[in-house]
């Protein structure tokens, strides 16, 4: 019968990504890492060697004695490793071949295959890390651009375990005054317990304010800000997307038509992924092929965080751009008067369909005017949610921001609460909510379900 797998098993993968490269690297923890790779290694005794060195050596075969790759192994004793367990990685030669039959013999050996994400749901388990640490690990590993990264390494240094735990501390100390409070009524009286509640849920509300600020910003700053550039056929989106790219991705001709799919390319603009997406134009069509374009651009529409609606200001306003201002009216937009280099027909105080909030660009993408202008109006847009918080912590990742909309929700009931008459001990609980929420966000309490389900979005070998 196979063994059961647990928590204590010594687990083996590839944390190198597959195919042809320089090296490759077989990772392998647990108290068995050693012993186990000992078996393939030909070469100094792992066992023996000093921690964090490196040795040279060949991984052999055992069972036929023959010579399977030259390597360079990593030693590293517990608890000074990144899951406190005995590490070993084992640096091969790039390509899916040997490393895969590195893998396999150590696997043969005696360890198990890691599960995704099962090394740092280990560095969580042994307290090397907490949740807010573990989840910044992908988001360094995913980050598209400096700014991203630089989020992700605050994250990882523990910026955001330390404000959680502050606020928690605050909670938790008010909530043993409560408690003494009410043991002992004769040194205290139910106004002062009251108005130290009181107290506590404003200033801790405000704490949770200052971060919830930056949640929207920290999403599209780890996931990219979706854009979708839209309009009727051959206003110059195409020509708007190459811009923005610095390079001739999307096909430019004077054929209305001529883009009949969603083309989507990440672009970097100010230290913010703007995922652009060039839509089909947008109008009634007979042609099998493009009307299938409109409707994947419809949906791009719905989907987007951001809406880039060009007209032909050369062009008087036509059904079909009326059409697509009604179809945004409640979209966060930026409208282009695009082809300026053109005689204007069209300008931006004819339009009565436009919105207060929108953002109104003069351009000629074909002659590259006014492309720097767009690209400064994202990084605004963009950066105001961050600027208008006092937090140096911003959130990355929608967990965080919902239960952190949880623990406000708890503080608002334990000020309604109050202002109603309730008694203290009812009070007192929606306090110990807000705390076991915020304890959720850093892993100090948390459903099992929620571990399992967290790190099973990592890659393997991480």
């Amino acid at each position: 019968m196979p063994s059961t797998v647990t928590e204590y098993d010594t687990i083996a993968a590839i944390s190198t990504p597959p195919g042809e490269g320089g090296i490759s690297i077989v990772r392998v923890s647990g108290d068995q890492a050693f012993s186990i790779v000992k078996k393939v290694f030909k070469g100094k005794d792992l066992e023996k060697v000093a921690s964090h060195t490196i040795n040279y050596g060949h991984i052999v075969d055992p069972t036929t004695n023959d010579l399977v790759d030259e390597v360079m192994v990593s030693v590293m004793h517990a608890p000074k490793t990144f899951t406190r367990e005995d590490v070993i990685e084992v640096n091969t030669h790039g390509g899916i071949v040997p490393t895969n039959k590195v893998l396999q013999l150590i696997i043969g050996a005696g360890a198990r295959m890691a599960e995704p994400g099962e090394f740092t749901k280990r560095a969580f388990l042994n307290g090397r890390i907490d949740l807010t640490q573990a989840e910044s690990v992908m988001d360094l590993i995913r980050a598209k651009t400096d700014k991203a990264m630089q989020v992700a390494v605050n994250q990882l240094d523990g910026n955001l375990e330390h404000l959680i735990s502050s606020l928690r501390q605050e909670i938790l100390d008010v909530l043993a005054q409560v408690e003494v409070n009410i043991d002992y009524p004769e040194y205290d009286t139910e106004q002062m317990t009251t108005k130290m509640l009181l107290e506590k849920a404003k200033t801790v509300g405000a704490s949770i304010d200052e971060l919830l600020k930056t949640a929207d910003s920290g999403e599209i700053l780890q996931h990219g800000l979706a854009t979708a550039i839209i309009g009727k056929p051959n206003v110059g989106k195409s020509s708007l997307l190459n811009r923005l790219l610095d390079e001739d991705k999307a096909i430019v001709t004077d054929v209305a038509g001529t883009t009949r799919d969603v083309v989507e390319q990440y672009v970097n603009i100010d230290g913010i992924p703007l995922k652009l997406i060039d839509t089909a134009g947008i109008r009634d069509t007979e042609d099998k092929v493009e009307k299938i374009g409109v409707e994947r651009s419809k949906k791009a529409i719905d989907s987007a965080d951001l809406i880039i609606l060009v007209l032909d200001s050369s062009r008087k306003l036509e059904e079909e751009d009326i059409q697509l201002l009604d179809a945004t009216s409640d979209k966060r937009r930026i409208v282009i008067f695009n082809k300026n280099d053109l005689m204007p027909e069209l300008h931006p105080v004819e339009v009565s369909q436009l919105k207060s909030d929108d953002i109104i660009l003069i351009t000629s993408a074909i002659k590259n005017d006014g492309i720097e202008q767009i690209k400064d109006t994202i990084g605004k847009l963009f950066n105001a949610g961050i600027e208008d918080s006092s937090s140096d912590v911003i959130i990355t990742s929608a967990r965080q921001a919902g239960l952190l909309r949880q623990a406000k929700q708890s503080l608002n009931d334990v000020i309604s609460g109050i202002e109603a008459g309730m008694p203290i001990d009812l009070v007192q609980i929606d306090m110990t909510t807000c705390w076991d929420k915020l304890g959720e966000i850093t892993g100090d309490s948390y459903p099992d379900e929620l571990i399992t389900q967290l790190f099973s979005q990592f890659c393997l070998g991480k």
